[in-house]
């Protein structure tokens, strides 16, 4: 058995044994690529409000709007989502989780959303865990997503051409072929042009589940080092003060505002326990989660206790909280999700048109014998 028809043969089954996975990963991140651009069409009445020429509200003032809406329910995060858009305040209880929806300059309430009945967080669980207990469903999403990455380097050692006059047609789909044929030019030709991309999909995926693999970014980028030294938040006495919240967060807000004025999204994590410090975090573009500064202030005088701005960062981490942007496509604004949505189409189709040449090969097989 030659080297190419052992790859072959370890390429079918893989493909056979995690194709159905990776269809659905696949299309649920179609789907997901432009849920932000989606919902600011369908949900635009309670998503975007009319700008106006004056600060936000304070996170205390949105804070008790939201008790005074879902009494039962305790704030978690507040978040700034931009100039021309509605804060949400992130909340829980023991019934479930609430995302509720504020106007930042009037304080009006808008509207409330469950995560557990949103078509696109549905779908975003679909992509991450199968709809699965995290613990389970994380680990099949990431077993198929590595099959992924060998699929595509065993098809590239496929598709690579023995012979010089083998490159042309390495590179094309002959179209008037009979289907099959089509079928089987098409499988290899655009498995091979998104493949660098398709990797990089995967690679980013793939931090999602295994922290090593974002450990191993870190590392790569910055030739050594232990990520979790350079993320460690701050730790405080929790023995000499009485924690007051409100004057906490308001004076972490303004603060925050204040050091990064350039900003567009803002977002306050509200301590839920005795030891909890009040962390921020701001981004130079709305609804883009890279390039963030974060600060981390004392959660009874809002005193600022350490910062870790992004030009601060070293490059692994910078590279590491990219992560997100790269994965959909969202660092490159729209021509990124444009991309990142055409490759997970092609990718998509792959299992299915990979599926048609096994049972064309199978079916023909037992024709033969029979």
């Amino acid at each position: 058995m030659g080297f190419k028809t052992k790859i072959r043969f370890i390429h079918k089954w893989l493909g056979l044994i995690s194709g159905l996975i990776v269809f659905i990963v696949c299309i649920t991140g179609c789907i997901f690529c432009f849920h932000d651009e989606i919902k600011d069409i369908t949900r635009k009445e309670w998503r975007l409000v009319e700008p106006q020429n004056k600060p936000f509200l304070l996170p205390s003032h949105l804070q008790e709007k939201a008790k005074e809406a879902v009494p039962e329910n305790k704030a978690s995060m507040i978040a700034y989502y931009g100039k021309d858009r509605s804060a949400i305040v992130y909340t829980y209880s023991d019934a479930g989780n609430l995302y509720l929806y504020f106007n930042p300059y009037t304080g009006e309430y808008l509207k409330s959303e469950n995560p557990e009945t949103d078509f696109f967080i549905i779908v975003e669980y679909i992509h991450l865990y199968l709809l699965l207990p995290d613990y389970i469903g994380k680990h099949i999403i990431g077993g198929a997503t590595i099959i992924f990455i060998l699929l595509l380097i065993s098809g590239i050692i496929q598709w690579w051409p023995k012979r010089k006059s083998d490159i042309k047609r390495s590179f094309t789909i002959k179209w008037s072929a009979k289907w099959r044929r089509v079928n089987y030019d098409w499988h290899n030709t655009t498995g091979f042009y998104i493949s660098i991309i398709a990797l990089i999909l995967a690679i980013t995926g793939l931090t999602f589940t295994y922290e090593w693999v974002g450990d191993g970014i870190y590392k790569s980028f910055n030739f050594g080092g232990d990520k979790a030294v350079e993320t460690k938040t701050p730790v405080i006495d929790t023995t000499t003060f009485k924690v007051n919240l409100v004057t906490a967060i308001d004076k972490a807000f303004i603060q925050t505002q204040q050091l990064q004025p350039k900003a567009e999204m803002f977002f306050i994590m509200i301590p839920q326990k005795k030891g909890d410090i009040v962390s921020t975090g701001a981004y130079p573009h709305t609804l883009r989660y890279d390039q963030q500064s974060n600060y981390y202030f004392h959660p009874s005088s809002g005193k600022l206790i350490q910062s870790q701005t992004f030009d601060k960062k070293s490059l692994g981490l910078q590279v590491v909280e990219m992560n997100y942007g790269i994965h959909t496509g969202q660092v490159l604004d729209l021509p990124g999700k444009i991309i990142a949505f055409i490759v997970s189409l092609i990718a998509a189709a792959l299992p299915v048109s990979g599926f048609i040449i096994w049972f064309g090969r199978n079916r023909k097989s037992k024709k033969v014998k029979a």
